[in-house]
C-alpha cells in the first residue's frame, strides 16, 4: 500500500470585467473535505478587492461554504484559495463482496416506513436533479452492465469502464451549459459529462449517485502517465455500495478514486458545488480565467 501524500494546491479564478461591477454577491466551494481519507492542514482565501462582508458555513451537503458580498465598484475580482492537504491510501474492497444492484435498488424505494439515516441519505441522491436527468436510454446504455444479482459495485466498475472507452475527453467541446442527451449523441465531454452521464445512468436504474468535485495530482508520481483532468478542477462520483456505503469513482480515467483525487465539495450535480458562481449588478461582458496547480510537498509517514 502506498504512503499518504501531502499536497500543496493553488486555485486561482480571475474575472475581468467589462465595466464596473457596483454590487456583487459570491459563493464559493473552495475549502476541502474532511474525510476518512483526507485532511485539509492549512487553508486560506484572498481577495482583491476585499468584500465587505465574509460569512464561512456549511450547506446542505456539508460542504464548507464561502459567502461574499462586494459593496463597492471593481471591474476585476481575483480569488485565490491555497491549501495543503493529506491524501491517504483507501480501502480496496473487493467489488464482489457488496450487496446486489436489485436489493440496493429495491432499499431505497420510498415507503411511509422510517429509514436509517444512511439509507435517507442516500435517497437524497437517487432522483433526478437540474443538470442530471433519470431517462430510459440512460438505463438502456447501462443495462448490460447490470444483470440479474450481480453486486453493485462490480456493475458500476463496469459502466465506468464502458464509459471509459466509448467516451472521448474533449477540452473546449461543451460546457456546463451543454444539455447532458448532446454529450451522449457525441460521445465527446470533459469530466464534468462523464460524471454526470454515469451519475444519470445509475440514477436512471434507480441507484443513488453523487457528484463530487475537486483536484488531480498535476504532475504524475515517477514512473506512471499523468491523469486526465489535471490542471483544473475536476469531477467524478460517488456510487452508494452497501455494506461498504459510498465508494468514488473516476469515469474520465477509468478507475477508482484514491491518492490522486483531493475531494472538495460533493453534491447532486454540478450546480450544488460550483467552485465560484454569483450575483452581479453591472460588470458587462466577462469571462473567468482559472489556474489550479496539485503538487506533492512530502510523503507522510
Amino acid at each position: 500500500m502506498s504512503a499518504a501524500v501531502r499536497y500543496r494546491i493553488r486555485h486561482a479564478t480571475t474575472y475581468k470585467y467589462g465595466g464596473n461591477v457596483v454590487h456583487s454577491r459570491q459563493l464559493l466551494h473552495l475549502t476541502p473535505r474532511s474525510a476518512p481519507w483526507q485532511t485539509c492542514l492549512a487553508h486560506g482565501i484572498d481577495l482583491d478587492p476585499m468584500p465587505v462582508s465574509r460569512r464561512d458555513e456549511q450547506d446542505v451537503f456539508g460542504n464548507t461554504v464561502t459567502r461574499l458580498e462586494f459593496d463597492r465598484p471593481h471591474d476585476r475580482l481575483e480569488v485565490v484559495a491555497s491549501m495543503e492537504v493529506e491524501v491517504r491510501p483507501r480501502p480496496a474492497p473487493d467489488a464482489e463482496c457488496t450487496e446486489s444492484w436489485e436489493r440496493v435498488r429495491d432499499d431505497l424505494v420510498y415507503t411511509s416506513r422510517p429509514l436509517a439515516p444512511r439509507k435517507l441519505d442516500a435517497v437524497c441522491y437517487r432522483m433526478q436533479s437540474p443538470y442530471v436527468r433519470v431517462k430510459h436510454v440512460f438505463e438502456r446504455y447501462a443495462h448490460e452492465c447490470f444483470p440479474a444479482g450481480r453486486p453493485i459495485l462490480a456493475g458500476a466498475e463496469a459502466l465506468m469502464t464502458k464509459l471509459h472507452a466509448d467516451f472521448t475527453y474533449a477540452p473546449g467541446e461543451t460546457t456546463i451549459a451543454t444539455p447532458l442527451m448532446r454529450v451522449f449523441e457525441t460521445r465527446r465531454g470533459v469530466c464534468q459529462d462523464y460524471a454526470h452521464l454515469m451519475i444519470a445512468c445509475l440514477r436512471s436504474l434507480g441507484l443513488a449517485a453523487r457528484y463530487v468535485s475537486g483536484y488531480l495530482r498535476t504532475l504524475a508520481a515517477a514512473g506512471e502517465a499523468s491523469l486526465v483532468g489535471a490542471d483544473a478542477s475536476h469531477a467524478w462520483l460517488a456510487v452508494y455500495c452497501p455494506p461498504l456505503g459510498w465508494v468514488e469513482l473516476d469515469p474520465t480515467n477509468g478507475i477508482r478514486a484514491g491518492i490522486d483525487h483531493v475531494a472538495v465539495a460533493w453534491g447532486r450535480d454540478f450546480g450544488d458545488v460550483s467552485p465560484l458562481r454569483g450575483v452581479i449588478i453591472g460588470g458587462g461582458v466577462h469571462q473567468p480565467s482559472v489556474s489550479v496547480t496539485v503538487a506533492p510537498i512530502a510523503a507522510a509517514s
